[in-house]
């Protein structure tokens, strides 16, 4: 008779690659979108995220500020994993239904990105554009939250 180890991980590991791997998808996304839209340079995608931080004063950083804006990128984006995996401890139901509660969230963490979190910090308004905001909303349900349930739901499947 064989028996197959299984090695567990730390559910703060687990969660902590949720957040790595929802945020990668992300700026992945940013960075092409952006790219292929207007020439943007990715160190140009990641020093808007420091603007948040900076304000404009960060686009004149260079490689410092866009290296800022990276971390401030995946910080949030590993904020809002470990925040999924805290209220799941205590309502099962979002992991139970990580797929539709999961892309529920991306959808919330869409709106409050940039209808509260932007519009407090010193990054000026984005300009308006359809494509970018639809692909953002679905980005953010099924490339943010969904990973985001799903490596929860695997942390917390680990602790038991």
């Amino acid at each position: 008779m064989t028996v197959a180890l299984t090695r567990r991980r730390h559910p703060a590991a687990v969660v902590l690659a949720g957040g790595l791997t929802a945020g990668a998808f992300d700026i992945v996304y940013a960075c092409t979108f952006w790219a292929i839209k207007r020439g943007v340079p990715a160190t140009r995608v990641f020093q808007s995220v420091a603007a948040g931080l900076l304000g404009p004063a960060a686009f004149e950083g260079g490689a410092p500020t866009a290296a800022l804006g990276l971390l401030l990128h995946f910080f949030i984006a590993v904020t809002m994993a470990f925040t999924y995996y805290a209220v799941a401890t205590r309502w099962r139901a979002l992991i139970e239904r990580p797929l539709l509660l999961g892309a529920a969230y991306g959808v919330l963490l869409y709106g409050i990105m940039n209808y509260v979190v932007v519009p407090l910090s010193r990054a000026r308004p984005a300009p308006v554009d359809a494509l970018w905001i639809s692909l953002s909303i679905l980005v953010h349900a099924f490339l943010i939250g969904v990973p985001i349930a799903l490596f929860a739901r695997k942390a917390l499947h680990s602790a038991a």
